[in-house]
């Protein structure tokens, strides 16, 4: 419950906001006043996150913040002290990281990728920025093809280093990216490889002919609205590609000669068309 969303039951209303029931563990929690919706009223239920204030006390809010216990995000230090760092999480209340868990001394000004867990000794809401620490504590267990989530959280000589679902490392390699990306960045992406020694190799494209049929299918349609020809072929730039199709060259390539084995379509340099 602490550092999540939780689904909560107004029990009483007061004059500065209304309590929340929290069950045995926490029992009454209170929302403030200035995150109380005006036709709120008690039995009524309403979604809201849990966490501490600054005096330690559990408080709920309708704020959301950047991330939640258990994910990743990239946020800045907007304060340090002897203490540790503390990160703008988009709530009034900053989140700590102590000096003990920063993979380096964190600075003011400058935005990292940690992870919000649970401190079992403290019992506060804290993150850290030594990410080995948290990923690959299990064994991965994907199949290929299976759509995660990502969120990128290193740059390396062989393409970006990925959280996956919040678990495991991954690697998007340079020369498999069809669009720019950078660290913080989240999005869907699909498992290409369960490698030997437990690494994940990752793409942001379906792989296998699946997704190639489904491409050659919406070029297909394209193609029709636009009245049988498009100004795209495969020597056009991967970027043109991908503006107008959301895809890589290479898949692509494999898609348009799909459509020309079967004399649907015809190739030139600078375009494709409807063959008649």
């Amino acid at each position: 419950m602490l550092g999540k969303y939780n689904t909560l039951k107004v029990i009483k209303e007061v004059e500065f906001g209304v309590y929340l029931d929290g069950g045995e563990e926490f029992g009454e929690i209170l929302l403030p006043i200035r995150y109380v919706p005006p036709t709120l009223k008690p039995e009524d239920e309403i979604e809201v996150f849990i966490y501490l204030d600054s005096e330690d006390r559990i408080i709920a809010t309708t704020e959301e913040p950047y991330a939640i216990v258990g994910e990743f995000a990239y946020m800045e230090a907007v304060s340090v002290n002897k203490t540790g760092a503390f990160l703008d999480w988009g709530l009034m209340k900053d989140l700590l990281v102590p000096y003990r868990e920063q993979a380096e001394r964190m600075k003011e000004g400058e935005k990292y990728v940690v992870y919000i867990y649970l401190d079992d000794e403290s019992r506060r809401i804290v993150a850290t920025s030594k990410l080995n620490s948290v990923l690959d504590n299990l064994m991965p267990e994907y199949e290929e093809g299976e759509e995660v989530d990502l969120m990128v959280i290193d740059k390396t000589d062989l393409g970006y280093k990925v959280a996956v679902n919040n678990s495991h490392s991954g690697m998007l390699y340079h020369n498999e990216l069809f669009k720019p990306i950078k660290i913080g960045d989240k999005c869907k992406g699909f498992i290409k490889k369960v490698r030997e020694d437990d690494k994940l190799d990752i793409t942001l494209e379906k792989p296998g002919y699946e997704k190639i049929d489904g491409l050659a299918g919406e070029i297909l349609e394209k193609l029709k609205t636009k009245g049988g020809q498009l100004d795209v072929s495969d020597k056009s730039p991967a970027e043109l590609i991908y503006k107008v199709f959301g895809t890589s060259k290479k898949n692509f390539k494999k898609a348009i000669g799909t459509l020309y084995k079967q004399r649907i379509i015809e190739i030139t340099k600078d375009n494709i068309k409807l063959l008649k």
